[in-house]
């Protein structure tokens, strides 16, 4: 029995051993994959290209420059001339300060008012007019007569039109009736008039009667027909008397026809002497604070800005629609001109209670603004050079219309000045770029040392495996020979037995 429990501890150690090479095997196998891949890892690394960030020398260059008078230039391109004459073909860009430019200003809020013919917008007291827009003026002058005429200028000096009622000569009358007339009678002995009428009774008869001057119904005169009766065409709108009232009238001709005879206003061109071209009130006729304190030329004179100032507006913004207010400025005593872009203000939204806009509205005034003009191409333009090979003066030509240079015409020359100049936006932009790659390189290297790192962990625990199998790999073997002992001991006292 000893000898049997022996071999079968035997053979169940081998088993155990066989179990414990295979897992180191495998173990091994493991740790030569994660070798090859922490391999790959460091390629990865040793593959990647490091950033380098953009020098200021990549982007900075000459410049030439010179001035003319209040004009800076620079110079963009400098290039041989194909003649070969030792001239050059020469482009360069003009700044230049515009004192007269739209340019913004603080922003406002306005206030809406509706009205049946359109929105009125008003910042504070002040309300916005249409830009450009003729101001109201007005000539006048009180004369003799207590009438006060509008006054008109000409050739022959300063005049009114004083008007006077000239009877015309009469005219056959077609038989027309006349809107508003009234067929009337006539007393030319006592200079009176009736209205007379003609109407229908309660039977349908025609009846006819007059009215007199007391209002009341009157018999036909003795001794008148209708025959006798004028037609008067009534001016309504005079306050006067029924004959004054009157502008034109039918009168019989006598010989059974009638004629219209018209009473016209007549206009009568009177020249005013100096005393009365004294007495002339011209102004302003608004409401507008600024337009208030302006003579009439001085207001025409406006208008011929603000013309200007619509042009330019539009030129800017693509749209004629503005409105304008003019704000005093408290120390020069100035008034300087703020404009609105009507369609802005349409699109504004507006409180419902206080008509004030819920945001502030954008407005422009006219002030300084730097310009650049580019001059390309001009040629037969010279250059000096230093010793150094730098470039010290420039010389050009006269230039036509069409801004070709004029053969033998005399040359100006400037002095140039040398710039080292960078260029910001583009060295901006690609240090932009240095950061972002930076970033993505700083990234993936983070990334592939955490892979390592997870892979060497993975590794150490392989290795820890390995060596607590290596471990119990010599303790089985060890138990191996003790038990391989034992059988052969068991071997042997069975043989001394058995002999």
């Amino acid at each position: 029995m000893g000898m049997s429990a022996s071999q079968a501890r035997f053979l169940g150690l081998t088993a155990r051993k066989n179990n414990v090479e295979y897992e180191g095997q495998q173990v091994n196998q493991q740790r030569t994959a994660l070798s090859n891949q922490s391999a790959n890892y460091y390629n990865d690394l040793l593959g990647m290209s490091v950033p380098i960030p953009p020098s200021v020398d990549d982007y900075t260059k000459t410049v030439y420059t010179f001035e003319d008078g209040a004009l800076s230039n620079t110079i963009t391109a400098l290039i041989p001339s194909s003649k070969n004459d030792g001239t050059y073909l020469v482009s360069f860009l003009r700044e230049f300060t515009d004192d007269f430019s739209v340019v913004s200003s603080a922003s406002s809020v306005v206030q809406r008012l509706k009205g049946e013919n359109g929105n009125t917008y008003m910042i504070g007291a002040n309300t916005l007019r249409k830009l450009g827009s003729e101001a109201s003026i007005s000539n006048t002058i009180k004369m003799d007569d207590g009438k006060t005429y509008e006054v008109g200028q000409d050739a022959g000096g300063y005049y009114i039109n004083r008007t006077e009622q000239v009877t015309k000569d009469p005219e056959p009358w077609n038989g027309d009736i006349y809107t508003d007339a009234k067929y009337m009678f006539w007393d030319k002995d006592s200079n009176t008039v009736s209205e007379y009428v003609r109407e229908q009774d309660e039977n349908g008869n025609d009846v006819f009667y007059f009215i007199d001057k007391d209002g009341n119904k009157a018999e036909t005169p003795s001794g008148y027909t209708e025959d006798d009766l004028l037609m008067f065409e009534f001016d309504i709108s005079k306050p006067q008397s029924e004959e004054e009232k009157a502008t034109s009238w039918i009168d019989p001709d006598g010989e059974g026809g009638y004629n219209i005879i018209r009473v016209e206003d007549q206009p009568t061109k009177e020249y005013l002497n100096p005393s009365q071209v004294a007495q002339v009130n011209s102004g302003y006729t608004g409401t507008d604070p600024y337009l208030s304190t302006l003579s009439v030329d001085e207001l025409s004179s406006l208008m011929q800005e603000e013309m200007e100032y619509l042009q330019l507006l539009e030129s800017e913004f693509d749209t004629s629609d503005w409105l304008v207010r003019y704000i005093k400025d408290s120390s020069t005593g100035k008034y300087t001109p703020y404009f609105y872009n009507e369609q802005t203000l349409e699109n504004t939204v507006y409180d419902d209670k206080t008509n004030n806009s819920l945001s502030s509205v954008n407005c422009y005034t006219i002030g300084s603004k730097k310009k650049t003009e580019e001059i390309k191409n001009r040629g037969g333009v010279k250059i000096e050079q230093d010793s150094t090979g730098r470039y010290i003066n420039i010389s050009f030509p006269q230039y036509d219309a069409d801004g070709n240079a004029v053969s033998g015409s005399k040359m100006t020359t400037y002095s140039l000045t040398t710039n080292t100049m960078t260029d910001q936006d583009a060295y901006d932009d690609a240090m932009n770029k240095y950061e972002f790659e930076k970033y993505e390189y700083d990234q993936a290297i983070n990334d592939i040392n955490s892979k390592i790192e997870i892979v060497q962990a993975e590794d150490k625990n392989l290795e820890l495996r390995l060596k607590q199998l290596d471990t119990e790999q010599k303790a089985i073997s060890q138990e191996m020979d003790s038990v391989s002992n034992v059988i052969q001991k068991n071997i042997e006292s069975s043989f001394k037995t058995f002999g």
